[in-house]
Protein backbone atom coordinates (compact mmCIF):
# COMPACT_ATOMS: atom_id res chain seq x y z
CA UNK A 1 0.00 0.00 0.00
CA UNK A 2 1.02 3.28 -1.04
CA UNK A 3 0.53 6.45 2.09
CA UNK A 4 -2.76 7.09 1.03
CA UNK A 5 -3.96 3.91 1.27
CA UNK A 6 -2.12 3.55 4.80
CA UNK A 7 -3.71 6.69 5.71
CA UNK A 8 -7.17 5.75 4.70
CA UNK A 9 -7.30 2.09 6.34
CA UNK A 10 -6.29 3.73 9.40
CA UNK A 11 -8.93 6.45 9.47
CA UNK A 12 -11.95 3.80 7.96
CA UNK A 13 -10.31 1.05 10.90
CA UNK A 14 -10.26 3.72 13.75
CA UNK A 15 -12.75 3.04 16.42
CA UNK A 16 -13.81 4.66 20.11
CA UNK A 17 -14.15 1.31 21.19
CA UNK A 18 -10.49 0.36 20.46
CA UNK A 19 -9.16 4.21 21.46
CA UNK A 20 -6.70 3.95 24.54
CA UNK A 21 -8.06 5.41 27.39
CA UNK A 22 -5.39 8.25 27.48
CA UNK A 23 -6.28 9.32 23.63
CA UNK A 24 -10.14 9.13 24.60
CA UNK A 25 -8.90 11.74 27.17
CA UNK A 26 -6.85 13.97 25.68
CA UNK A 27 -9.81 14.10 22.72
CA UNK A 28 -12.10 15.49 24.92
CA UNK A 29 -9.77 18.19 26.90
CA UNK A 30 -8.40 19.81 23.21
CA UNK A 31 -12.45 19.56 21.94
CA UNK A 32 -12.54 21.34 25.61
CA UNK A 33 -10.19 23.87 24.61
CA UNK A 34 -10.77 24.43 20.75
CA UNK A 35 -14.92 25.05 22.33
CA UNK A 36 -13.47 27.96 24.13
CA UNK A 37 -11.77 29.28 22.02
CA UNK A 38 -14.71 29.58 19.47
CA UNK A 39 -16.92 30.93 21.89
CA UNK A 40 -14.36 33.44 23.46
CA UNK A 41 -13.99 34.43 19.80
CA UNK A 42 -17.02 34.88 18.72
CA UNK A 43 -17.38 38.19 20.69
CA UNK A 44 -15.77 39.23 18.31
CA UNK A 45 -17.62 42.02 16.23
CA UNK A 46 -16.77 40.47 12.99
CA UNK A 47 -17.74 37.59 13.98
CA UNK A 48 -20.49 38.58 15.33
CA UNK A 49 -21.66 39.60 11.90
CA UNK A 50 -20.15 36.66 10.12
CA UNK A 51 -22.68 34.66 12.56
CA UNK A 52 -25.90 36.52 11.94
CA UNK A 53 -25.26 36.61 8.09
CA UNK A 54 -24.70 32.79 8.46
CA UNK A 55 -27.73 32.07 10.48
CA UNK A 56 -29.83 34.27 7.77
CA UNK A 57 -28.53 32.58 4.83
CA UNK A 58 -29.29 29.16 5.99
CA UNK A 59 -32.53 29.76 8.59
CA UNK A 60 -33.83 26.57 8.92
CA UNK A 61 -30.12 24.82 9.50
CA UNK A 62 -29.62 22.42 12.35
CA UNK A 63 -25.94 23.16 13.00
CA UNK A 64 -25.17 25.81 16.16
CA UNK A 65 -23.18 29.36 15.86
CA UNK A 66 -21.40 29.29 18.90
CA UNK A 67 -21.99 31.63 20.94
CA UNK A 68 -24.83 33.20 19.38
CA UNK A 69 -28.16 31.60 19.45
CA UNK A 70 -28.60 31.71 15.38
CA UNK A 71 -28.18 27.96 13.80
CA UNK A 72 -27.08 27.35 10.14
CA UNK A 73 -26.70 24.61 8.21
CA UNK A 74 -23.32 22.40 8.58
CA UNK A 75 -21.10 24.61 5.76
CA UNK A 76 -21.94 28.05 7.50
CA UNK A 77 -21.52 27.01 10.97
CA UNK A 78 -18.43 25.22 10.44
CA UNK A 79 -16.98 28.59 8.62
CA UNK A 80 -18.04 30.89 11.15
CA UNK A 81 -16.87 28.81 13.94
CA UNK A 82 -13.68 28.15 12.86
CA UNK A 83 -12.75 31.82 12.14
CA UNK A 84 -13.74 32.55 15.56
CA UNK A 85 -11.85 29.77 17.18
CA UNK A 86 -8.29 31.37 15.73
CA UNK A 87 -9.93 35.36 16.17
CA UNK A 88 -7.70 35.37 19.64
CA UNK A 89 -4.97 33.37 19.25
CA UNK A 90 -5.72 30.92 21.96
CA UNK A 91 -6.41 27.28 20.03
CA UNK A 92 -3.80 24.62 20.60
CA UNK A 93 -1.38 23.33 18.04
CA UNK A 94 0.85 20.44 16.89
CA UNK A 95 4.64 20.65 17.45
CA UNK A 96 5.36 17.46 15.32
CA UNK A 97 2.70 18.33 12.48
CA UNK A 98 2.83 22.50 12.34
CA UNK A 99 -0.31 24.41 12.80
CA UNK A 100 -3.50 23.87 14.37
CA UNK A 101 -5.18 20.31 13.64
CA UNK A 102 -8.14 21.07 15.75
CA UNK A 103 -9.43 24.14 14.76
CA UNK A 104 -9.22 22.33 11.45
CA UNK A 105 -11.01 19.29 12.71
CA UNK A 106 -13.57 20.05 15.85
CA UNK A 107 -15.45 22.78 13.55
CA UNK A 108 -16.61 20.90 10.86
CA UNK A 109 -17.17 17.46 12.44
CA UNK A 110 -18.66 19.67 14.87
CA UNK A 111 -21.20 20.96 12.63
CA UNK A 112 -21.61 17.93 10.85
CA UNK A 113 -22.26 15.59 13.80
CA UNK A 114 -25.26 18.30 14.88
CA UNK A 115 -26.61 18.25 11.90
CA UNK A 116 -26.70 14.81 11.61
CA UNK A 117 -27.98 14.28 15.62
CA UNK A 118 -24.85 12.03 16.09
CA UNK A 119 -23.52 10.65 19.27
CA UNK A 120 -20.34 11.71 20.72
CA UNK A 121 -18.50 8.67 20.46
CA UNK A 122 -18.30 9.12 16.82
CA UNK A 123 -17.46 12.82 17.22
CA UNK A 124 -14.60 11.96 19.48
CA UNK A 125 -13.33 9.29 16.82
CA UNK A 126 -13.59 11.24 13.93
CA UNK A 127 -11.64 14.18 15.54
CA UNK A 128 -8.85 11.99 16.68
CA UNK A 129 -8.88 10.61 13.24
CA UNK A 130 -9.00 14.10 11.30
CA UNK A 131 -6.39 15.29 13.54
CA UNK A 132 -3.98 12.64 12.98
CA UNK A 133 -4.32 12.68 9.11
CA UNK A 134 -3.92 16.43 9.65
CA UNK A 135 -0.97 16.52 11.59
CA UNK A 136 0.89 13.72 9.78
CA UNK A 137 0.05 15.85 6.03
CA UNK A 138 1.87 18.79 7.94
CA UNK A 139 4.46 17.30 9.64
CA UNK A 140 5.24 15.51 6.19
CA UNK A 141 5.68 18.93 4.16
CA UNK A 142 7.76 21.95 4.97
CA UNK A 143 6.24 24.77 3.91
CA UNK A 144 7.68 27.23 2.04
CA UNK A 145 8.64 30.38 4.12
CA UNK A 146 5.79 32.42 3.61
CA UNK A 147 3.47 30.36 3.74
CA UNK A 148 1.07 30.08 6.54
CA UNK A 149 -0.09 26.55 7.71
CA UNK A 150 -3.77 27.51 8.84
CA UNK A 151 -6.35 26.46 6.50
CA UNK A 152 -3.70 24.32 4.06
CA UNK A 153 -3.67 20.51 5.30
CA UNK A 154 -6.77 21.45 7.56
CA UNK A 155 -8.70 20.86 5.26
CA UNK A 156 -7.67 16.94 4.90
CA UNK A 157 -8.25 17.70 7.84
CA UNK A 158 -12.08 18.36 8.15
CA UNK A 159 -12.45 16.43 5.11
CA UNK A 160 -11.24 13.29 6.94
CA UNK A 161 -13.19 13.42 9.96
CA UNK A 162 -16.67 14.08 8.32
CA UNK A 163 -16.13 11.50 5.95
CA UNK A 164 -15.28 9.24 9.28
CA UNK A 165 -18.67 10.61 10.38
CA UNK A 166 -20.16 9.14 7.42
CA UNK A 167 -18.56 5.96 8.19
CA UNK A 168 -16.78 5.48 4.64
CA UNK A 169 -14.28 2.94 4.17
CA UNK A 170 -10.72 3.17 2.90
CA UNK A 171 -11.04 3.39 -0.81
CA UNK A 172 -13.63 6.85 -0.15
CA UNK A 173 -11.67 8.32 2.53
CA UNK A 174 -8.88 8.00 -0.40
CA UNK A 175 -10.99 9.96 -2.58
CA UNK A 176 -11.96 12.49 -0.35
CA UNK A 177 -8.70 13.72 0.73
CA UNK A 178 -7.14 13.46 -2.46
CA UNK A 179 -10.11 15.75 -3.11
CA UNK A 180 -9.48 18.18 -0.30
CA UNK A 181 -5.84 18.58 -0.96
CA UNK A 182 -6.90 20.10 -4.40
CA UNK A 183 -8.54 22.56 -2.50
CA UNK A 184 -5.98 23.40 -0.23
CA UNK A 185 -6.07 27.44 0.17
CA UNK A 186 -2.72 29.10 -0.41
CA UNK A 187 -2.14 31.34 2.67
CA UNK A 188 0.47 34.04 3.52
CA UNK A 189 1.96 35.12 6.53
CA UNK A 190 1.21 38.77 5.82
CA UNK A 191 -2.03 39.01 7.22
CA UNK A 192 -1.56 37.91 10.24
CA UNK A 193 2.05 39.88 10.57
CA UNK A 194 -0.13 43.19 9.37
CA UNK A 195 -3.00 42.35 11.71
CA UNK A 196 -5.90 41.84 8.67
CA UNK A 197 -8.43 39.97 10.04
CA UNK A 198 -9.21 38.22 7.12
CA UNK A 199 -6.01 35.68 7.76
CA UNK A 200 -9.13 34.39 10.44
CA UNK A 201 -10.83 33.13 7.82
CA UNK A 202 -8.36 30.37 6.36
CA UNK A 203 -9.39 27.54 9.06
CA UNK A 204 -12.78 28.45 8.03
CA UNK A 205 -12.43 28.98 4.19
CA UNK A 206 -10.94 25.02 4.90
CA UNK A 207 -13.65 23.91 6.79
CA UNK A 208 -16.30 24.91 4.63
CA UNK A 209 -14.11 22.97 1.98
CA UNK A 210 -13.28 19.63 3.57
CA UNK A 211 -17.02 19.14 4.07
CA UNK A 212 -17.80 20.15 0.64
CA UNK A 213 -14.90 17.52 -0.60
CA UNK A 214 -17.15 14.86 0.93
CA UNK A 215 -20.06 15.94 -0.64
CA UNK A 216 -17.95 16.18 -3.99
CA UNK A 217 -17.28 12.26 -3.93
CA UNK A 218 -20.88 11.65 -3.30
CA UNK A 219 -21.86 13.61 -6.71
CA UNK A 220 -18.73 11.70 -8.59
CA UNK A 221 -16.04 14.14 -8.58
CA UNK A 222 -12.66 12.79 -9.37
CA UNK A 223 -9.64 13.59 -7.74
CA UNK A 224 -6.15 13.38 -8.37
CA UNK A 225 -4.03 9.95 -7.55
CA UNK A 226 -1.94 11.58 -5.33
CA UNK A 227 -3.03 15.25 -4.43
CA UNK A 228 -1.02 16.10 -1.52
CA UNK A 229 2.12 15.69 -3.57
CA UNK A 230 0.68 17.56 -6.53
CA UNK A 231 -0.52 20.79 -4.30
CA UNK A 232 2.30 20.12 -1.40
CA UNK A 233 5.16 19.18 -3.61
CA UNK A 234 5.13 21.76 -6.35
CA UNK A 235 3.30 25.20 -4.94
CA UNK A 236 3.13 25.23 -1.03
CA UNK A 237 6.11 23.60 0.03
CA UNK A 238 9.81 23.42 -0.45
CA UNK A 239 9.26 19.74 0.31
CA UNK A 240 6.33 17.44 0.69
CA UNK A 241 7.84 13.34 1.90
CA UNK A 242 5.21 11.39 1.79
CA UNK A 243 7.09 8.75 3.93
CA UNK A 244 6.76 10.80 6.95
CA UNK A 245 3.18 10.95 7.15
CA UNK A 246 3.32 7.37 7.85
CA UNK A 247 5.84 6.68 10.08
CA UNK A 248 4.47 4.32 12.82
CA UNK A 249 1.12 4.86 11.72
CA UNK A 250 0.06 1.04 11.98
CA UNK A 251 1.10 1.21 15.83
CA UNK A 252 -1.47 3.21 16.52
CA UNK A 253 -3.92 0.20 16.10
CA UNK A 254 -1.21 -2.43 17.72
CA UNK A 255 -1.53 -4.11 14.20
CA UNK A 256 2.27 -4.14 13.99
CA UNK A 257 2.79 -5.62 17.98
CA UNK A 258 3.35 -1.92 19.40
CA UNK A 259 1.34 0.97 20.99
CA UNK A 260 2.05 4.59 19.26
CA UNK A 261 0.80 7.70 20.81
CA UNK A 262 -2.07 9.07 18.73
CA UNK A 263 -0.85 12.91 17.48
CA UNK A 264 -4.03 14.51 19.91
CA UNK A 265 -1.79 13.18 22.96
CA UNK A 266 1.22 14.84 21.44
CA UNK A 267 -0.46 18.34 21.01
CA UNK A 268 0.89 21.59 23.04
CA UNK A 269 -1.82 23.98 24.43
CA UNK A 270 -1.90 27.58 24.15
CA UNK A 271 -0.89 29.31 27.62
CA UNK A 272 -0.81 32.62 26.17
CA UNK A 273 -2.97 34.52 23.79
CA UNK A 274 -0.65 35.04 20.65
CA UNK A 275 1.44 33.48 18.34
CA UNK A 276 3.38 30.70 19.09
CA UNK A 277 6.30 31.95 17.97
CA UNK A 278 6.46 34.52 20.83
CA UNK A 279 5.98 32.08 23.55
CA UNK A 280 9.19 30.76 23.60
CA UNK A 281 10.50 34.08 25.01
CA UNK A 282 7.34 34.55 26.97
CA UNK A 283 8.01 31.42 28.89
CA UNK A 284 11.62 32.95 30.47
CA UNK A 285 10.29 35.93 30.20
CA UNK A 286 7.17 35.55 32.78
CA UNK A 287 9.12 32.84 34.87
CA UNK A 288 12.35 35.68 35.33
CA UNK A 289 9.35 38.58 36.01
CA UNK A 290 8.03 35.92 39.02
CA UNK A 291 11.18 34.77 39.92
CA UNK A 292 12.48 38.13 40.97
CA UNK A 293 9.33 40.48 41.26
CA UNK A 294 10.44 42.48 38.70
CA UNK A 295 7.92 45.68 37.60
CA UNK A 296 8.59 47.66 34.11
CA UNK A 297 9.99 50.10 35.52
CA UNK A 298 13.09 48.08 37.21
CA UNK A 299 14.19 47.19 32.78
CA UNK A 300 16.11 48.75 30.78
CA UNK A 301 15.80 46.66 27.79
CA UNK A 302 15.02 42.98 26.96
CA UNK A 303 17.33 41.53 24.41
CA UNK A 304 15.89 37.89 22.95
CA UNK A 305 17.49 35.32 20.91
CA UNK A 306 15.05 33.24 19.10
CA UNK A 307 14.11 31.01 15.81
CA UNK A 308 14.95 32.73 12.62
CA UNK A 309 11.45 33.81 11.76
CA UNK A 310 11.48 36.02 14.51
CA UNK A 311 12.74 38.62 12.18
CA UNK A 312 9.32 38.83 10.75
CA UNK A 313 7.76 39.69 13.92
CA UNK A 314 9.92 42.33 15.50
CA UNK A 315 7.09 44.92 14.80
CA UNK A 316 7.40 46.71 18.21
CA UNK A 317 4.26 49.05 17.40
CA UNK A 318 1.28 46.80 16.15
CA UNK A 319 -1.54 48.83 14.87
CA UNK A 320 -4.44 46.26 15.80
CA UNK A 321 -5.15 43.28 18.64
CA UNK A 322 -4.53 40.71 15.55
CA UNK A 323 -0.62 42.42 14.58
CA UNK A 324 0.04 42.60 18.38
CA UNK A 325 -0.18 39.16 18.72
CA UNK A 326 1.88 38.72 16.02
CA UNK A 327 4.81 40.87 17.86
CA UNK A 328 7.54 39.64 19.98
CA UNK A 329 7.87 43.33 20.86
CA UNK A 330 4.35 43.51 22.07
CA UNK A 331 3.82 40.70 23.74
CA UNK A 332 7.10 40.82 25.87
CA UNK A 333 6.42 44.52 27.13
CA UNK A 334 2.84 43.87 27.72
CA UNK A 335 3.45 40.68 29.83
CA UNK A 336 6.23 42.28 31.59
CA UNK A 337 4.21 45.58 32.32
CA UNK A 338 0.76 44.16 33.06
CA UNK A 339 1.72 40.29 34.32
CA UNK A 340 -0.80 38.38 31.83
CA UNK A 341 -1.03 37.66 28.72
CA UNK A 342 -4.59 36.39 28.36
CA UNK A 343 -6.54 37.90 25.39
CA UNK A 344 -6.72 41.68 27.98
CA UNK A 345 -2.67 41.97 27.13
CA UNK A 346 -3.78 42.23 23.45
CA UNK A 347 -7.30 44.45 23.65
CA UNK A 348 -7.94 47.94 22.93
CA UNK A 349 -6.97 49.13 26.19
CA UNK A 350 -3.86 47.36 26.23
CA UNK A 351 -2.95 48.99 22.70
CA UNK A 352 -3.38 52.22 23.95
CA UNK A 353 -1.27 51.67 27.19
CA UNK A 354 1.88 54.49 27.17
CA UNK A 355 3.67 51.65 29.39
CA UNK A 356 3.95 48.81 26.95
CA UNK A 357 4.68 51.08 23.35
CA UNK A 358 7.65 52.53 25.63
CA UNK A 359 9.18 49.21 26.81
CA UNK A 360 8.25 47.42 23.44
CA UNK A 361 10.98 49.95 21.73
CA UNK A 362 13.35 48.76 24.16
CA UNK A 363 13.18 44.87 23.23
CA UNK A 364 16.13 43.91 20.64
CA UNK A 365 14.82 40.76 18.49
CA UNK A 366 17.98 38.57 17.45
CA UNK A 367 17.91 35.08 15.70
CA UNK A 368 20.11 31.87 16.13
CA UNK A 369 19.78 28.95 12.81
CA UNK A 370 19.67 26.60 15.81
CA UNK A 371 16.70 26.91 17.08
CA UNK A 372 13.27 25.60 15.81
CA UNK A 373 9.79 25.00 16.75
CA UNK A 374 9.44 21.45 15.57
CA UNK A 375 12.49 19.95 18.47
CA UNK A 376 12.54 19.43 21.92
CA UNK A 377 16.36 19.14 22.22
CA UNK A 378 17.33 22.33 21.13
CA UNK A 379 16.57 25.62 22.93
CA UNK A 380 13.72 28.19 21.08
CA UNK A 381 14.22 31.67 22.87
CA UNK A 382 16.88 33.28 24.99
CA UNK A 383 15.62 36.13 27.22
CA UNK A 384 18.28 38.48 28.60
CA UNK A 385 16.54 41.19 30.94
CA UNK A 386 18.86 44.26 31.45
CA UNK A 387 18.33 46.21 34.83
CA UNK A 388 18.40 49.77 35.54
CA UNK A 389 21.58 49.91 37.68
CA UNK A 390 23.11 46.88 34.94
CA UNK A 391 22.29 43.66 36.32
CA UNK A 392 21.40 41.28 34.14
CA UNK A 393 18.99 38.25 34.51
CA UNK A 394 18.92 35.57 31.94
CA UNK A 395 16.72 32.69 31.13
CA UNK A 396 16.29 29.89 28.42
CA UNK A 397 13.18 28.28 27.07
CA UNK A 398 13.41 24.88 24.85
CA UNK A 399 9.73 22.86 25.40
CA UNK A 400 6.87 25.83 26.50
CA UNK A 401 4.58 24.81 29.20
CA UNK A 402 2.07 23.31 27.97
CA UNK A 403 3.15 21.02 25.22
CA UNK A 404 2.87 17.46 25.56
CA UNK A 405 6.70 16.91 26.82
CA UNK A 406 6.51 20.51 29.50
CA UNK A 407 2.64 19.67 30.63
CA UNK A 408 0.27 21.27 32.44
CA UNK A 409 -2.56 19.81 34.74
CA UNK A 410 -5.27 19.50 33.49
CA UNK A 411 -6.82 21.68 35.68
CA UNK A 412 -4.98 24.59 34.35
CA UNK A 413 -6.56 23.84 30.72
CA UNK A 414 -10.00 23.85 32.66
CA UNK A 415 -9.21 27.03 34.10
CA UNK A 416 -8.45 28.52 30.79
CA UNK A 417 -11.46 27.39 29.58
CA UNK A 418 -13.68 29.14 31.96
CA UNK A 419 -12.01 32.02 32.07
CA UNK A 420 -12.72 32.20 28.24
CA UNK A 421 -15.70 31.45 28.35
CA UNK A 422 -17.45 32.91 31.20
CA UNK A 423 -17.70 36.58 29.76
CA UNK A 424 -20.16 35.06 27.12
CA UNK A 425 -21.92 31.72 28.82
CA UNK A 426 -21.31 32.91 32.78
CA UNK A 427 -19.04 31.49 35.25
CA UNK A 428 -21.55 28.58 36.59
CA UNK A 429 -22.22 27.38 33.51
CA UNK A 430 -19.04 27.23 31.41
CA UNK A 431 -18.27 25.01 34.52
CA UNK A 432 -21.23 22.82 33.46
CA UNK A 433 -19.54 22.35 30.04
CA UNK A 434 -16.56 21.53 31.76
CA UNK A 435 -18.44 18.14 32.86
CA UNK A 436 -20.48 17.64 29.74
CA UNK A 437 -17.51 17.44 27.72
CA UNK A 438 -15.59 15.21 29.78
CA UNK A 439 -18.75 12.40 29.45
CA UNK A 440 -19.27 13.52 26.02
CA UNK A 441 -18.76 9.38 25.18
CA UNK A 442 -21.67 9.49 26.99
CA UNK A 443 -23.81 11.75 24.81
CA UNK A 444 -26.50 10.42 23.01
CA UNK A 445 -26.94 13.49 20.30
CA UNK A 446 -23.84 15.71 20.49
CA UNK A 447 -26.72 18.61 20.09
CA UNK A 448 -26.40 18.38 24.23
CA UNK A 449 -23.64 19.62 23.80
CA UNK A 450 -23.86 22.02 21.10
CA UNK A 451 -26.77 24.00 23.34
CA UNK A 452 -24.88 24.73 25.98
CA UNK A 453 -22.61 27.10 23.88
CA UNK A 454 -24.55 29.96 23.84
CA UNK A 455 -25.41 32.71 25.66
Amino acid sequence: MDYLDRLATFVAATRFDSLPASTVAAAKLVLLDTLGAVVAGSAMPENGELARRASARAPHGAATLLGHRGKSDAFWAALTNAAAGVALEVDEGSRLGGGHPAIHVVPGALAVAEERRLDGRRLLESVVAGYEVGSRIGGATTARPNVHSHGTWGTISTAVAVAKLSGAPAPTVRAVLNLAASMSPANTWTPALDGATIRNLYPGRSAFQGILAVELERCGFTGLGDAPSDVYGTILADRFEPELAVVGIESLSGADGGRGLYRIEQNYFKLHACCRFNHFALDAVMALRSAHRLTAGDIEKVEIVTIPFAVRMGAPAPASSLAARFSIPWAVSAALVLGRTDPSAFDAEALADERIRALAQRVEIGTDSTMTPQRADVPTAHVRLVLRGGKTLERTTSVVRGDALSPVPRDEITAKFVSLTAPILGESHARKVVDVVEAADTLEDVGALTAMLIP
